[in-house]
């Protein structure tokens, strides 16, 4: 009974969120298209978990009410098939349920010369466990610290280099006074191994994966399917007992000893907490997000029939179809989805040839500044 009540509000929350928010465009086809589309990637084999799979053939099954020429073949078998499928030439689409690798990066360029191009289709959760749920940095509820950016959470919790290094190692280092200037900061985090932290380096640490030793992780328990023996939930509870203590994790879990900390993605930006609005719009730093790669040549616009279904999948239909079939993921709003957009025409060769310049991630995506305050 509980179960249904949810399900209901659930549904109740969605059909407010697709009319209040900001939405793409409708669909409007600029072009008839036929032909086979192969998807590869993120997916499960129990098909009543497989709540991306239900949410691609969503997108498919409204696209053809568009383009009843174009067929699917659907190999959603795991992320780490995905982008493998583009440089064997066994799939045109890849849908990643975590961000991209470098070593996927490199795979590809090894093949083709340049990278896969990552058009973002899909919001990761505010609080959701397994939809790719935003990141939160936490601290004791005592700790009087309320902003910190990317580029102190690289000089606290990495191994920093060079002559412009600067290590934040006490409280006092991040300008706490009084008791707290000489309080040595206590790290914690998920376990090394997990997405969380390969997320963590590529945001936070500029893709490089040199963590102080120091740091405390956590992991899942055997069996966990969330709940205590989570591992960011144990944290959490750890952290509980430890004033100086410093960790990330996600807002689905809670101890009333420990709270969130705003973040900010540069020095002289704003400081955010992590909300339903900060994550859809994309402005809270840690925010995830669901990407769908494929083989576009420099210089060269996209197939007719990939063009089609990815502007379809940024559309006001393919959003709503987020929204219905997500189960906690959140859509790409209009703004994004423009920018989402540009990435499939083809790009002037001047332009094309440039180097990623600083703040471009080797896939050609914005990344945040690092320098510390």
């Amino acid at each position: 009974m509980k179960s249904r009540v949810a399900l209901l509000a659930l549904g109740l929350v969605c059909g407010s969120a697709a009319r209040a928010i900001d939405l793409p465009p409708p669909y409007l086809a600029h072009q008839a298209v036929s032909g086979t589309i192969r998807i590869w990637g993120h997916g499960a084999y129990d098909r009543k978990r497989d709540f991306i799979g239900a949410l691609v053939r969503a997108w498919e099954r409204d696209f053809r009410r568009y383009q009843p020429g174009v067929r699917f073949e659907n190999h959603l078998v795991g992320t780490a098939a995905a982008i493998g499928s583009l440089y064997t030439g066994r799939g045109d689409l890849a849908l990643m349920g975590r961000e991209i690798w470098p070593p996927e990066i490199r795979a590809f360029r090894e093949v083709f010369g340049y990278p896969p191009t990552g058009v973002d289709v899909v919001t990761g959760s505010l609080d959701v466990r397994n939809r790719d749920y935003a990141l939160v940095v936490f601290v004791h509820r005592g700790n009087p610290i309320r902003g910190l950016t990317l580029g102190q959470l690289r000089a606290i919790f990495g191994v920093q280099h060079g002559p412009q290094a600067r290590a934040i190692r006490t409280w006092g280092d991040l300008g706490l006074r009084g008791v707290w200037r000489e309080r040595p900061i206590h790290l914690y985090g998920l376990a090394l191994s997990r997405g969380f932290a390969r997320f963590f380096e590529q945001k936070v640490f500029d893709g490089s994966r040199l963590w102080r030793p120091s740091l405390r992780e956590f992991r899942d328990l055997k069996g966990s399917r969330g709940g205590a023996s989570d591992g960011g939930q144990r944290m959490l509870d750890a952290m509980a007992h430890d004033p100086e203590a410093i960790g990330y994790a996600g807002l689905l879990y809670h101890n009333a000893e420990v709270r969130p900390v705003a973040l900010a993605a540069h020095r002289g930006g704003a400081f955010l907490y992590p909300t339903r609005e900060t994550v859809m719009s994309h402005a809270y730093p840690l925010t995830r997000l669901v990407a769908i790669y494929l083989n576009k040549p420099p210089h060269r616009a996209v197939a007719p029939k990939l063009r089609e279904f990815l502007r379809f999948v940024l559309s006001r239909q393919g959003q709503r179809e987020v929204v219905r079939y997500g189960h906690g993921y959140l859509p790409v709003l209009a703004p994004c989805a423009a920018r989402q957009l540009q990435k499939l025409r083809a790009a002037a060769p001047e332009r094309a040839q440039r180097r990623p310049s600083r703040g471009e991630s080797p896939d050609g995506r914005a990344t945040s500044s690092n320098e510390p305050r």
